[in-house]
């Protein structure tokens, strides 16, 4: 895992193009901590920052492909993990190719050699990269198919400038830092759109998507889309299906020549994956637990803690584990928002990233790879609201009933902002837009039209928010998760399952359930969805509230362009474990930080 940036004009001569895009990849120095790397000609300079996994000796980057005169045809900067590349490599050296490195990168270059823009959809795995072709002046830019390592891009003149994160191109001085009212739209909606960033001017390359730059200006097309496919397997055969999937994806998900481990919640996503691995592992699988100092307290959404759960695992897979617990003191330390505030590069949703921060940060400090669950319950409809008729139903996204962070966040703004983002218009055309896009079955009608219809929205306008998260707050330790999950193999099979072999045991998830149960205790596998886990200690609501107290305190914040003190006052009245008011307050005191941060950058 890696970071990548690079300016490339294939009109003009670039000036100091090596020293604009070396700091752009000093911004990223925290994803690639174990090499930095340069390429430069006329009209294009790649940077890239390297996180070593496989074969740590070799595989520095940029790389290059030469011609037999010495010359280059291809100059590749790759941020990811191809997790079929070891049959590729075998393909292509069938093709002729000789390699000089055992990394998956090399194999990418050659794959791109070999097959051009045909290659990407021969990827299994996580990956942004950018490919430039001397000859042609020709820039190719590569997403992977659900979005999991992130590739932001601006216009610079008739070129452009990319880097694996957004907050890398401004310090160019070449694009200009500023909020995009629809990017604000989104996150006060809980949505996300595919493309769009926080800042004006500046895109992502869409998930399954590349995009050209040459002579003709600048086009992006997709390369795979979810696509809607006729499912005539039985309950068993599926399960089977899912089982040898998993079993090949988690196989492949282990390849590195550093420390691995999983994180393990006790949960049934985490724990299959952990019991596939452990099977693989020749020794102990390193497993990671996460858990809060005190006591703790069951709510409406867990109703029971991890722990007995992650010993019963640890127990059944004989794991060398470690239980990572946080202290609510480093969750309310200003520090520490701010540094999770900085690794995502926008407010991001308080105490779940500062958690996420330093659980990564401190898994770092035993492996640099690690397995996580993530996006199970997107591929295999675990959320509770897929199974609640009402929250399901046409009129918005379901999803909303839990977050409860649009009606927190609406609640807090000023009345004019309230008027001019119009939230609810927003979010109805948002909605309306991403149900168009869903590939149906002719024929296709209820049940199973709508089904299919939640399974897409979770996949392109939720997955890709939590995916982000993951990323950022992970790489900012330098510590590359893969999420095996997310893998387009299994993405493709499940989607096109019907739902009710999503539900044949009247349980969510009864597809995984079914594929995984002979590998898991009796206690893990009928255990009931608990999302991750978050503090009820009281002394982190009494922080948190202290710290929305001295933003009152403070009328000359750049928040209060956004937002009424008197909302925020009011809230303060409310009891300290409401959940929805922590949120709110969380925001609020995100938001200040953020713009303050934001405003001293500019």
């Amino acid at each position: 895992m890696c970071g990548i940036a690079g300016w490339a004009d294939p009109a003009r001569e670039l000036e100091d193009s090596a020293g604009v895009v070396r700091a752009m990849t000093d911004v990223l120095a925290a994803r690639g901590p174990d090499g930095a790397g340069l390429w430069t000609d006329g009209h294009c300079a790649l940077g890239h920052r390297r996180l070593a996994i496989l074969d740590p000796a070799g595989g520095h980057q940029p790389m290059i492909a030469e011609d037999d005169a010495g010359e280059p045809l291809l100059v590749l900067s790759y941020n990811g993990e191809v997790f079929n590349h070891a049959e590729l490599r075998a393909e292509l050296e069938l093709a002729g190719h000789k390699f000089r490195t055992r990394t998956d990168t090399e194999v990418v270059l050659r794959a791109w050699q070999e097959w051009g823009e045909d290659a990407p959809a021969r990827l299994a795995g996580m990956f942004a990269f950018a490919v430039w072709e001397p000859a042609r002046r020709r820039l190719v830019l590569v997403r992977d198919r659900l979005g999991v390592k992130p590739l932001a891009y601006a216009q610079a003149g008739s070129g452009l400038l990319f880097a694996s994160e957004a907050r890398a191109l401004f310090t160019t001085g070449l694009v200009r830092r500023a909020v995009s009212a629809d990017g604000l739209r989104d996150h006060l909606a809980s949505v996300r759109t595919p493309g769009r960033t926080w800042y004006d001017g500046v895109a992502e390359v869409r998930p399954g998507h590349l995009l050209v730059l040459d002579d003709h200006g600048v086009h992006e097309r997709p390369y795979w889309r979810l696509e809607a496919r006729p499912h005539e397997d039985t309950v068993p055969e599926s399960a089977a299906r899912v089982r040898a999937l998993l079993t090949r994806i988690t196989r492949e998900s282990l390849d590195a020549d550093v420390p691995l481990g999983a994180l393990l919640s006790g949960g049934l996503d985490s724990s299959a994956l952990v019991a596939l691995a452990q099977r693989e592992n020749q020794r102990p699988l390193a497993t990671f637990s996460v858990g809060f100092a005190g006591p703790f307290t069951p709510d409406a959404l867990r109703a029971t803690p991890d722990a007995p759960y992650v010993r019963a695992m640890v127990a059944h897979c004989g794991t060398r584990h470690r239980d990572l617990v946080l202290d609510p003191a480093a969750l309310a330390d200003p520090g520490h928002r701010l540094a999770a505030l900085a690794a995502r590069d926008h407010p991001g949703s308080g105490e779940m990233d500062i958690s996420l921060y330093l659980l990564f940060r401190a898994v770092r400090e035993h492996v640099t790879v690690a397995l996580s669950g993530e996006s199970a319950d997107e591929v295999f409809g675990g959320y509770p609201w897929f199974h609640d008729p009402v929250r399901t139903g046409p009129g918005g996204y379901p999803w909303r009933y839990l977050t409860g962070h649009s009606g927190a966040y609406k609640a807090l703004l000023r009345t004019d902002v309230a008027a001019e983002l119009d939230l609810e218009t927003h979010r109805a055309a948002h909605y309306d837009q991403a149900l168009t896009e869903t590939p149906r079955l002719r024929g296709e009608t209820g049940t199973h039209r709508r089904t299919r219809e939640l399974f897409h929205l979770h996949l392109t306008r939720w997955l890709p928010d939590l995916l982000d998260r993951k990323d950022r707050l992970s790489m900012a330790s330098g510590l590359e998760v893969r999420v095996p999950f997310c893998d387009h193999r299994l993405v493709e099979y499940a989607f096109n399952a019907p739902w009710s072999q999503h539900t044949h045991d009247g349980r969510e998830k009864s597809l995984l359930r079914a594929a995984t149960a002979s590998l898991l205790p009796a206690a893990v596998r009928e255990r009931v969805k608990a999302p991750y886990p978050s503090t009820g200690d009281p002394r982190y609501h009494a922080v948190v509230r202290e710290q929305a107290g001295d933003l009152l305190l403070s009328p000359a914040s750049p928040a209060w362009a956004y937002l009424d003190p008197a909302a925020l006052r009011q809230r303060l009245t409310r009891p300290a474990g409401d959940w929805a008011t922590r949120a709110a307050l969380d925001f609020a005191i995100n938001l200040d930080l953020w713009l303050t941060s934001h405003t001293r950058r500019a």
